[in-house]
């Protein structure tokens, strides 16, 4: 069954240089190693393409705040995200290992008014 890990609406630091992930997350997320403040997963999007990304936390603060960095970039580029679209993050147990999804959504409206979110259309890719 998959489980919503978060869902946030972009901004500009997450478009720019790393996603910032909800603390209450990374207990979905793959356990650190002993003594290491990053790991690296692989995440499908809704179109079957695998992404890596690094998800690191702070060392020495209190507050982790974990943020996605290796790779995110790419993802925003080759997706061509912009501030203000929506993503998703699932995490599958249903299969023998645990899978990571990711789903865009960009906002439609009228007059600046959201009415709702439709999927972004997946580019051509030249990905790995």
């Amino acid at each position: 069954m998959a489980i919503l890990m978060f869902s946030k609406d972009l901004s500009k630091t997450d478009i720019g240089k790393r996603l910032s992930v909800p603390s209450k997350s990374l207990k979905h997320l793959p356990r650190f190693k002993e003594g290491r403040h990053t790991v690296d997963f692989k995440v499908w999007d809704e179109n079957g393409h695998a992404w890596t990304f690094r998800c690191s936390t702070r060392t020495k603060e209190k507050h982790l705040k974990p943020v996605l960095s290796k790779g995110w970039r790419e993802f925003v580029c080759k997706r061509r995200l912009i501030g203000g679209d929506k993503i998703e993050f699932y995490r599958d147990d249903e299969k023998a290992c645990i899978t990571y999804r990711v789903r865009v959504w960009r906002p439609v409206g009228v007059f600046g008014v959201v009415l709702g979110h439709a999927p972004i259309p997946l580019p051509c890719l030249d990905h790995k």
